[in-house]
């Protein structure tokens, strides 16, 4: 990677000395970013292009290149690449597009030149990519137009398009790169190999990154753990729909995405999500020039009432506190201020508010022990000598040891203060939420790279047993194990469940119930029906023998009606739980990119309706377990209220972390769901459980998911 971004020699594959085409472009951007290694244009014609003499091939540079820049046709790429190789190329960026975007043709163009990269060990930048910048070193190895300023911000984007657009903002916003990269189709070179540099590269202190797909979720997320605990990564992460997911059966199914296994990888890995462009760059100018908050209070200090307001709406929104300040700063702020200016927290100046007056209220909140972090907000008044004032803040902030950041109201005449602000390194927002947004992603970074390891366990389980069930389904043709025949793969992994039996007959179920004692429950025991519910196939608190015998040929009958294609197989016979149980709901669903997906929330036919749940990807830690369950807004039911009992939550973190691990176990299991889980005060039992199992393939199968190359071009 080193020969990608710190070339000592490059070559431009399809140079020009047409000025407008790219290979004109991007020898003319090396030339102007100050590039000081060897340029070597390739160009059929030979002949001298923008002052360099021009190799007719690359085989006729007569020596090994650090970096390859190709921009010719898409066709005259693989035989460039070979001719490269032949050279000793070590790195290569291929422009060209047409390649996987574009159509099965392009595709298997492009598994060609990728494995003929892999196959020689060159970095391979693309194709269908801008190129790359590395502003210190004087490389713009990119069609882009205009060099951005160096700087302490790396960014990486899988969209060309948007890259230049980027570009384009940052040359009017003054904003600088350490490292500029589009990584195209990705065919080597992703997001994980560019985290995995940025992350051990001295020039950057941010990363920034826009996505549309992760290829290697488990390796995404191992790499981004590692390089977030050293510097913050800010990503946006486009595509968020559930359009074109495949059809699923389940609860889980329903509601557990690639959107939400995209989330819960981040939060998984440090990594701080954005929604928009806008916030990308808000967040990447906070961590480019301040210190991270020793913790969440903050201290408002403004000469606006209306804009203090909304700072104190976004800090309740956000995960910031406003403390009350101690009595030593109150009693320094009362007679520095008018006698009707609010000297608590946020403390408003007033509108005829001056630099000194922003001088002595910032200095004495800012040394206040109770506050972490400042945020003033500047309302211009017609009487305001704004750069006056702007300096004075840039000269507070560097003497307080906290971080400061500032919100100026309004962009008219205010460039002069913008400036200042810039040279001191005191990020400035236009509104106060986008402030408080920066400040509690700065404080949640923080958290993230203070908190404690992370707690693995692994439970006992009987690994065998429920391998046999899993492989018996699969040889008779049984994609889906419902709960008479989940129940053994459930107590195979050690998960308690209410005691029951299937019965065959009224009878049966009123010996069954009598021997587990009433009050009992009965439910439909079909392999062809998933949601008992949809046929009334769950009967509660049923309390004599004869409600039983009763229920069983009405439950029975009412599912052949409704279902006259299902083969039913009995009734469930199931002991009640305790009266204080509180249904809850744990299930997972694989995820094509990250794995098993894990969701948690409140249980029964609510689930969807509500959707009170939280997510995180296998494998769980205890820690992970438990920020799922005080995560859900309902927590406080679980936690106990009005004199009820908490639920045991020791118990449900236990059924997680044995979900987490069937997962793992069983690639076969595509989706499970335990629904609902009763939690009492004492216990948690697994009532229900459903599971959808798929047949892997066969070791050098292709997957269905790729493109197969003996498919005629017509399919």
């Amino acid at each position: 990677m080193d020969s990608l971004f710190t070339p000592s020699s490059i070559a431009v594959v399809g140079a020009s000395a047409v000025s407008g085409k790219i290979g004109n472009t991007i020898l003319t951007n090396l030339q102007n970013a100050g590039y000081k290694g060897e340029l070597c244009p390739v160009n059929p014609r030979g002949g001298t292009i923008c002052g360099l003499k021009a190799f007719k091939s690359a085989s006729e540079i007569g020596h090994p290149v650090d970096l390859a820049v190709i921009a010719v046709p898409r066709d005259s790429v693989l035989g460039v690449l070979k001719d490269l190789i032949e050279t000793g190329v070590r790195s290569v960026a291929v422009i060209s597009a047409g390649f996987s975007e574009v159509g099965r043709e392009g595709w298997l163009l492009e598994k060609q030149i990728t494995e003929l990269a892999e196959k020689n060990g060159i970095s391979l930048l693309g194709p269908n990519c801008l190129g790359l910048i590395n502003s210190s070193g004087g490389v713009n190895a990119s069609f882009a137009t205009g060099n951005p300023l160096p700087g302490t911000t790396a960014f990486f984007s899988q969209s060309g398009a948007l890259c230049v657009a980027i570009l384009d903002w940052a040359l009017e916003a003054g904003v600088g790169f350490s490292k500029f990269v589009s990584l195209g189709n990705k065919a080597v070179i992703n997001e994980v190999s560019i985290i995995e540099y940025l992350g051990n590269d001295p020039e950057t202190k941010v990363i920034l990154g826009y996505v549309e797909n992760i290829a290697d979720g488990r390796n995404f997320m191992e790499q981004a753990v590692k390089v977030s605990m050293k510097k913050p990564i800010i990503m946006m992460k486009a595509g968020i729909t559930a359009a074109g997911a495949r059809a699923a059966s389940s609860h889980t199914g329903a509601i557990a995405g690639s959107d939400q296994a995209c989330d819960a990888a981040f939060r998984q890995s440090g990594i701080i999500r954005v929604d928009r462009l806008e916030e990308l760059f808000n967040l990447a100018k906070a961590f480019s020039c301040q210190e991270l908050p020793f913790g969440p209070n903050l201290g408002i200090v403004t000469n606006a009432g209306g804009p203090g307001i909304l700072a104190a709406d976004a800090c309740g929104e956000y995960g910031l506190r406003m403390p009350s300040f101690s009595s030593s700063t109150i009693a320094e702020l009362q007679p520095m201020l008018p006698g009707y200016a609010s000297i608590y927290n946020p403390v408003d100046l007033l509108r005829g508010a001056d630099a000194d007056r922003y001088r002595k209220a910032i200095k004495v909140v800012g040394h206040d022990p109770v506050i972490n972090s400042v945020l003033v907000i500047i309302a211009p008044s017609e009487n305001m000598n704004l750069k006056e004032v702007a300096e004075t803040v840039a000269t507070c902030a560097s003497e307080i040891c906290k971080p400061v950041f500032c919100c100026l109201m309004g962009r008219k005449n205010s460039e002069e203060a913008r400036s200042v602000f810039a040279a001191a390194g005191v990020p400035v927002y236009d509104f106060p939420k986008q402030a408080v947004r920066a400040m509690d992603s700065m404080y949640r970074y923080a958290v993230w790279k203070g908190r404690a390891s992370r707690t693995f366990e692994i439970p006992d389980r009987d690994y065998e047993a429920a391998r046999e069930v899993v492989d018996s389904a699969l040889s008779s043709g049984r994609s889906e194990l419902v709960e008479f025949q989940a129940r053994d793969i459930v107590t195979a992994y050690g998960l308690p469940t209410p005691e029951s039996d299937l019965a065959r007959s009224g009878d049966e179920a009123a010996l069954l119930a009598e021997r587990l004692g009433f009050p009992v429950v009965l439910k439909i025991a079909s392999p062809d029906i998933s949601h008992k519910s949809d046929v009334n196939g769950v009967w509660l608190n049923l309390k004599t023998a004869e409600e039983v015998r009763n229920a069983f040929w009405q439950i029975t009958a009412q599912a052949q009606r409704l279902k006259p294609n299902a083969y039913i197989a009995g009734c469930l016979v199931q002991q009640m739980a305790s009266k204080d149980a509180r249904e809850v709901i744990i299930g997972f669903r694989r995820d094509d990119q990250f794995g098993p997906l894990l969701m948690f929330g409140l249980g029964g036919v609510y689930v969807e309706i509500l959707k009170d749940i939280s997510f995180r990807l296998a494998p769980l830690s205890v820690e992970d377990a438990g920020d799922m369950v005080r995560e859900i807004r309902s927590y406080m039911l679980l936690k106990g209220v009005r004199g009820s009992e908490p639920a045991d939550f020791d118990a449900i973190t236990d059924v997680l972390i044995r979900m987490s691990c069937l997962a793992d176990d069983f690639p076969e299991i595509y989706e499970a769901e335990f629904n609902p889980v009763l939690v009492s005060s004492d216990e948690a039992l697994v009532a229900d459980a459903r599971m959808t199992i798929v047949e892997l393939p066969s070791a050098g199968e292709k997957s269905d998911l790729i493109i197969d190359e003996d498919l005629s071009k017509e399919a």
